[in-house]
């Protein structure tokens, strides 16, 4: 589903995506202005500075690298959890 990532002595996180989607990912990310890079190693670097960018970098993430069925599944928990307005 969602790569696996590492941090770096800096807190930022480090996510180890498909060259492919890279450039994609980092452009929506710079679209949210949440703070990101795509150092020559190749990896996509991100800070993470709060729970609602944390939340947008994964949506970002999952939009790219989710299969169809798997971003279904995540709607339909999404509305089974909802409060009733």
């Amino acid at each position: 589903m969602l790569p696996p990532s590492s941090y770096d002595a800096l807190g930022d996180q480090v996510l180890h995506i498909p060259l492919s989607d890279r450039w994609r990912i980092y452009h929506r990310l710079q679209e949210l202005k949440i703070n990101s890079s795509c150092p020559a190693d190749g990896s996509l670097r991100v800070r993470v500075n709060n729970c609602v960018e944390a939340i947008l970098i994964r949506s970002t993430v999952m939009q790219c690298l989710a299969s169809r069925h798997e971003l279904i599944d995540w709607l339909e928990r999404c509305w089974n959890n909802s409060p009733e307005c």
